[in-house]
């Protein structure tokens, strides 16, 4: 105790909170490093996703000259036996570059290289979700398709306890802490902010953010991006997240229900919306893409989470601002529905629609592309149908 004061419980909360050892390490030191000239040279950190659908990996090398756009890119490989993508017996993989982002951590002229995983035969792999969903995406261009994808994350300590919860027992019940403000309702700000403007400095479409209804658990928004840039701009905003969370010595978790209970999930909201939806009189085809997507519901469920369902099934109870995963709804302004329409869309007659559905941890390419099939395309059935080249 200092000047005979009592320590605020928050403070050892503070203390006693499991962050890694790197983040220990001096930042000052690091920097006078960072600060060197690099000549002419340029870095490149390639980013993938492996084997599991949601981790995801990256290395660096070092280029001659700084790249103007993808096709200044080289392929590269990896050993996908360590990735979980391959055998050890034939572990050469092939890393495409498919979208390049300024490089928030190494800062100009250095880049971020999304790329799609190919196998030793050059076909896509089994995680490389990318692939078809761009070839659905030029399918439908003329109808300019956008996304907008609301992406709910729960920072954790590296123990897997949610960030500034006491480390026996629970915070306050659900209610200040959505959209809040101050020490005992907002949790992990200062990595919110930093996730924040490192988006923004890399290029990638982010366009806002907020605390969520359980305490330490937090969203931002991806969007609009036209077609197959939702899937690569919301990977890329993972990746910064994942990495700024690394600076903070924490884990940015992305599990759909990371604490059981009477607790909300995780979802990944889209938005969706197409050039008739949005202008006068969209509401009708808004509502004609309801109706296909209401006779689909089985498919879309096994595309909305990496595990075919079974991780949303913890969080789509029906509770918690959810719908039940057996069960398809829609309504203005219902946040308990598979669908929502927003209450202006309503009254504007045009606009978009929101599913509710996704998991946070889905793949946005596989949601995006699901979307697509069922709405656009009119595919029916419970399995997608195969377009060849």
């Amino acid at each position: 105790m200092y000047g005979g004061d009592k320590i605020d419980s928050r403070c050892l909360i503070a203390v006693k909170m499991a962050t890694s050892a790197s983040s220990t390490l001096s930042k000052a030191v690091k920097q006078q490093y960072m600060e060197l000239p690099q000549g002419e040279k340029v870095q490149a950190m390639y980013v993938w996703i492996d084997g599991t659908g949601e981790g995801l990996r990256c290395k660096t090398r070092t280029l001659d000259s700084e790249p103007k756009s993808i096709e200044d890119l080289p392929e590269w490989n990896f050993d996908g036996s360590s990735t979980y993508q391959s055998e050890g017996s034939n572990s050469d993989m092939y890393l495409i570059p498919a979208a390049m982002f300024r490089d928030p951590f190494r800062k100009d002229p250095n880049k971020l290289v999304l790329c799609e995983v190919l196998k030793y035969n050059r076909k896509p792999a089994e995680t490389n979700l990318r692939k078809t969903c761009n070839k659905v995406m030029e399918m439908v261009e003329n109808q300019c398709p956008w996304f907008g994808m609301e992406q709910e994350y729960t920072i954790l300590g590296t123990d897997g306890h949610p960030f500034g919860w006491p480390s026996n027992g629970f915070p306050g019940p659900q209610g200040p802490y959505y959209c809040g403000v101050g020490a005992d309702k907002a949790y992990g700000r200062d990595v919110v902010e930093a996730h924040y403007r490192a988006c923004l400095y890399a290029g990638v479409q982010i366009c806002g953010t907020n605390a969520e209804v359980m305490p330490a658990q937090w969203e931002f928004q991806v969007g609009p991006c036209e077609g197959i840039n939702m899937g690569d701009h919301l990977w890329a905003a993972r990746f910064i997240l994942h990495r700024v969370c690394e600076d903070f010595g924490v884990v940015a978790s992305f599990d759909p229900k990371p604490i059981p209970g009477n607790w909300n999930g995780a979802g990944c909201h889209t938005n969706f919306s197409t050039k008739e939806m949005r202008e006068d009189g969209g509401l009708k085809f808004i509502e004609e893409s309801i109706e296909k997507l209401s006779k689909r519901h089985n498919y879309h469920i096994r595309a909305y989470d990496p595990k075919g369902g079974l991780d949303n099934a913890r969080r789509l109870t029906g509770h918690h601002e959810t719908s039940n995963i057996h069960e398809f709804s829609a309504g203005v302004a219902n946040r308990g529905a598979s669908i929502r329409i927003p209450r202006t869309v309503g009254q504007d007659k045009k606009g978009y629609f929101e599913d509710r559905r996704p998991s946070a941890n889905c793949d946005p390419y596989a949601v995006t592309e699901a979307l697509i099939r069922t709405c656009l395309l009119s595919e029916e059935g419970d399995e997608p149908a195969d377009y060849k080249n």
